[in-house]
């Protein structure tokens, strides 16, 4: 059994060892140092908790247009509305946001289609020869672009090399067209060509809707050949010239 030493033999124990240079104590049980845990071990980082990734709801172009074009309550507003938006491709390629031309105060609103070379580098429908056959046809029954016809177009930026519109294109601008058309009030509309037709009755086929009379948006509508094909098929003229004595007829009837 091991003896308890006194306050000052264990001082004077304590002070011959540091005088003999003892820098360290020893226990007397032995110790496995090896088997002591690493102090200078880095602790474990926690796992980091998996998140799932948030999912962005996709924006519909359609549903853009729809919000803008119900805002504007005028004609510059909407065109305004319509220079602004940035959804659609066909803005990147375009010289110029072709929107309309004439009387917004005229009873008849024509329809046309996308704009070619001639409209995109003016800023206005049907500029070029077609406009200029358009011109002679609405001489022919007593009518003018300056005073008693509104025209636009189904879109108003130039397709590339003058390609057909394609549906989704037509479905996004879609409600710039219904706003304008709620704005301008014409009493008729008449729909140049299929990819009118396409955008505002939901039909193609020009040879067999030109001439009768159909509904949309609330208005009659009276589907024509388009100018640039009267161009291409001088035949089809005189059914052209039908199918305005029919829209003569429609007007002083009304």
């Amino acid at each position: 059994m091991e003896s308890a030493l006194d306050y000052h033999t264990a001082r004077a124990l304590l002070e011959w060892q540091i005088e003999l240079g003892v820098s360290e104590t020893i226990g007397d049980t032995p110790v496995d140092r090896y088997a002591l845990p690493d102090k200078t071990a880095k602790p474990k980082k926690a796992k980091a908790e998996q998140v799932a990734p948030v999912k962005h709801k996709e924006v519909d172009p359609a549903d853009i247009a729809r919000q803008v074009a119900k805002a504007a309550t005028s004609l510059e507003q909407l065109q305004a509305a319509m220079g602004a938006f940035e959804h659609c491709e066909l803005k990147k390629g375009a010289r110029n946001l072709v929107f309309a031309d004439g009387n917004p105060e005229a009873r008849v609103m024509i329809i046309g289609e996308a704009p070619g070379r001639d409209e995109d580098r003016e800023g206005r429908p049907f500029v070029g020869r077609a406009g200029q056959l358009l011109d002679r046809m609405l001489d022919a029954i007593d009518l003018s672009r300056e005073n008693s016809v509104y025209i636009t177009n189904v879109l108003p930026w130039r397709p590339p090399q003058n390609r057909d519109p394609r549906p989704d294109e037509i479905g996004m601008l879609k409600p710039f067209l219904e706003r304008h058309v709620e704005l301008v009030k014409p009493d008729v509309l008449v729909l140049m060509g299929n990819i009118s037709c396409q955008a505002v009755l939901g039909k193609r086929g020009i040879t067999r809707l030109r001439g009768k009379w159909d509904a949309a948006l609330t208005l009659p509508v009276m589907p024509m050949f388009h100018p640039a094909y009267l161009l291409r098929q001088p035949q089809a003229k005189r059914l052209a010239w039908a199918d305005l004595l029919e829209l003569k007829a429609k007007l002083m009837g009304s």
